[in-house]
């Protein structure tokens, strides 16, 4: 490929991006797109009405301006911690290669030019390969590439230290200047031994009391959820209702199906699950209400502990001689939990955790058929072997240009749009017990595989197989990627091109939000807004796909530094678009507390490694002795800095700290709220939303199970779906809240 291929690349990249800013910051104005374009301030009622004027079609850079002066703090509170680290991402990326830009620019890419003796053709007809450490002879020196090396290397490692400090620190803020937590208080007990005698939920209380008295306070059973127990449970409450006459049942306080529709239901009255109510409609009272919360019990709870301490304590621990029963983790924060997953036996995890990993492993082999094709459009003469009819058409210049460098990298796109919804897929069947877990799992997934297969299966796909055959030994493998990644250096080029500048242009377009809209509006015809600001930011697709340009530029930046600008130039508009998207288009269900920074940092350490492994070995095929001994220290300083970060930082987001915890407990004793913070502990983590759910709460002798109406709400309190949808356990002697699922 010539220079003049990548700037047609390029330059198609700059038109679509720039068609698709302007367009954007058109629609973004008109009064139709709010719920596309401002969906989080919509969800929290901050949008505002735009009048009919002229401005509202002139394209106009004022959310660019927004972007930029936008604080950390403010983006910390629209967005949360996670937004805040992968904002910081982006910054480091700015800043690491701003750095690598100059150095590469001013310092190798004339060495690299001038490598050899021979006549250089005009600019725009170079060979891209002219530009890149290939056209370096034996036996140079190559002190100004291991200098450059040394410089980016340094920059990177002062830089993640830097952030690493910053973040987990902002993430101990984040701990200690929150309100009171419910998960700190809370862990999740999975692997609870079946009895035949009682219930998991007496099963658990007996536990807990006995071999945690001191500081046990209550505890909720997970119950089986999800849609198909949804239908099984309606469909008994419908054979329940038939079998006991429709007209004779009273009405209760939910609108569940069955009797809102069929039975005429009100929601404006409430229900006591006594028994005297369950005889008249035939039942037999407690006994079957035991019955059918033991059917649907499972074997896993979250227990609460007086205090932060308590509950980090016995989770860490382990509980019984057999690992596999008595399973403590902390618990999700309650609008993290994932419930489905929660019901899963935790025997059966080791088993989906190999399915899925065997799974991903045939997933990889598949996606090799795009991978491979997509190279093959870079190998003209294979083309016209293959498709002789092609021949003709091939030999024009403009049709050379668009195959070799905009089509292989574009039909790669296409295909790994598919990659991140399917691993998201296996990070659910994995069994994580949080939305952010299931999310950081798929986020891992999608970074593993894209490097995989964008890096390694591109370069060994397009030179080592084509070339120089598979490799004998891993000890030969430095050398093979010093052989094979400077020729697909242009490559990974117009990758950045592609899917980096026009990925960017579609995410701040929304087109599929878009076309939904316009599709709603104007073929159904409807008026009101229908669409609801349910977004929450994809970190699963856009992490990964920072990490694999940062990948690609650290790898890539002495041996083809033409890759630099165009990278700089994309995490420059990103950092733009991606505010722009948090402050107005995303909104915050839950938080991961920046989890994604430590995948983050060992990305750009193992970057940093690879990149050092390559120029090792291209300095020992060039026979540069002095740039091979000056690079083989650095590799290990890296080594011992990832270490060093490792045992430095890395627990603080593996584990809370004793002292912060023990301190924030202290703190709430001599406030006074922490019996205040004991009566939210039940309430905060709400599994059902069904009256026919609901019925599965256990109710002791000397209880009643009152579920909320509004008649039951104070007036001029506000109703919220909790008050209308969850029982509260009271006592019949003191009237007061009884904690707990006992």
């Amino acid at each position: 490929m010539d220079l003049a291929a990548l700037l047609t690349s390029a330059g198609m990249n700059i038109t679509v991006c720039v068609v698709l800013f302007s367009l954007y910051s058109v629609l973004r104005k008109q009064p139709s797109n709010v719920n596309v374009y401002f969906g989080r301030k919509l969800a929290s009622r901050r949008s505002k009405s735009h009048d009919v004027c002229l401005e509202r079609f002139v394209p106009s850079p004022t959310w660019v301006m927004k972007a930029w002066e936008t604080t950390q703090e403010e983006l910390l509170t629209i967005g949360g911690l996670d937004a805040v680290v992968f904002s910081r991402m982006v910054v480091f990326s700015i800043r690491v290669f701003s750095v690598a830009a100059v150095i590469c620019i001013v310092l190798v890419l004339p060495v690299n030019y001038y490598g050899q003796d021979r006549i250089h053709k005009n600019i725009p007809f170079e060979s891209l390969e002219v530009f890149t450490i290939e056209n370096v002879k034996e036996g140079s020196r190559l002190w100004a590439h291991c200098l450059a090396l040394y410089i980016i290397t340094l920059t990177a490692c002062s830089l993640l230290y830097r952030e690493y400090k910053s973040i987990s620190n902002l993430r101990l803020t984040h701990i200690t200047a929150s309100p009171p937590n419910p998960s700190h208080f809370a862990i999740l007990v999975r692997g609870i031994p079946w009895s035949p005698e009682q219930s998991y939920c007496d099963t658990v209380k007996k536990f807990f009391s006995f071999y945690h008295s001191s500081t046990y306070l209550s505890h909720q059973i997970v119950y089986k959820s999800g849609a198909v127990q949804k239908l099984k449970d309606d469909a008994e409450y419908m054979c329940k209702m038939l079998s006991s006459g429709c007209g004779s049942v009273q009405p209760t306080c939910k609108p569940s199906f069955a009797q809102c529709y069929f039975c005429g239901g009100s929601t404006n009255s409430f229900k006591i699950i006594s028994n005297d109510i369950d005889s008249m409609h035939g039942r037999s009272g407690y006994s079957d209400l035991h019955i059918n919360a033991r059917k649907k019990e499972c074997a896993a709870a979250f227990v609460f502990f007086k205090s932060r301490y308590a509950a980090l304590t016995v989770a860490q621990n382990l509980q019984t001689a057999n690992p596999m029963l008595w399973v403590t983790d902390l618990a999700p924060e309650p609008q993290d939990v994932y419930w489905s997953n929660l019901c899963i036996p935790y025997r059966q995890l080791w088993i989906r955790k190999i399915s899925i990993f065997a799974a991903s492993i045939t997933f990889v082999l598949v996606f090799l058929i795009p991978v491979t094709f997509a190279q093959g459009l870079t190998q003209l003469e294979k083309l016209e072997k293959m498709f002789p009819f092609l021949a003709g058409t091939l030999q024009k210049k403009f049709v050379i240009q668009l195959v070799t460098g905009y089509l292989p990298s574009v039909i790669l796109v296409l295909f790994l749009y598919a990659v991140p919804p399917m691993m998201m897929l296996f990070a659910t069947v994995e069994g994580s017990i949080s939305r952010s877990g299931r999310k950081l799992s798929a986020c891992t997934k999608v970074l593993y595989f894209t490097i995989w297969n964008v890096f390694f299966v591109n370069v060994f796909a397009g030179s080592v197989i084509s070339q120089l055959a598979v490799f004998s030994s891993i000890t030969e493998l430095p050398a093979q990627l010093a052989k094979a990644v400077p020729v697909q250096a242009t490559f990974f080029t117009t990758y950045v091109l592609s899917s980096g500048w026009a990925s960017l242009a579609f995410e701040i377009m929304q087109l599929f939000p878009l076309f939904c809209n316009l599709f709603q509006r104007f073929i159904l015809g409807y008026k009101e807004d229908t669409m609801n600001g349910n977004l929450t930011f994809p970190y699963h697709t856009e992490v990964p796909r920072i990490l694999l340009f940062g990948f690609l530029g650290f790898t890539c930046s002495i041996l083809a530094p033409l890759i630099l600008p165009f990278l700089l130039f994309y995490f420059v508009l990103a950092y733009l678009v991606y505010r722009n998207q948090i402050l107005n288009v995303y909104i915050r269900k839950y938080d991961s507390g920046g989890q994604f920074w430590p995948i983050a940092h060992n990305t750009a350490v193992v970057s940093l490694i690879f990149a050092q492994v390559i120029a090792l070995g291209v300095f020992g095929l060039k026979r540069s002795t002095v740039a091979s001994g000056f690079t083989i220290p650095l590799l290990i300083c890296t080594v011992l800095f990832h270490q060093y970060c490792r045992q430095r930082f890395l627990p603080v987001f593996k584990n809370n700290a004793t002292q912060v915890l023990i301190d924030m407990d202290r703190k709430d004793e001599r406030c006074g709220r922490i019996e205040q913070i004991f009566e939210q502990l039940h309430s905060a983590y709400c599994q059902f939303t069904s009256s026919s759910q609901s019925e599965c709460f256990s109710s002791h002798q000397g209880e009643r199970e009152i579920v909320r109406t509004p008649e039951d709400v104070e007036p001029g309190k506000e109703i919220s779906q909790q008050d209308l949808s969850w029982p509260v356990h009271r006592n019949l002697t003191s009237d007061k809240p009884v904690l707990g699922g006992t």
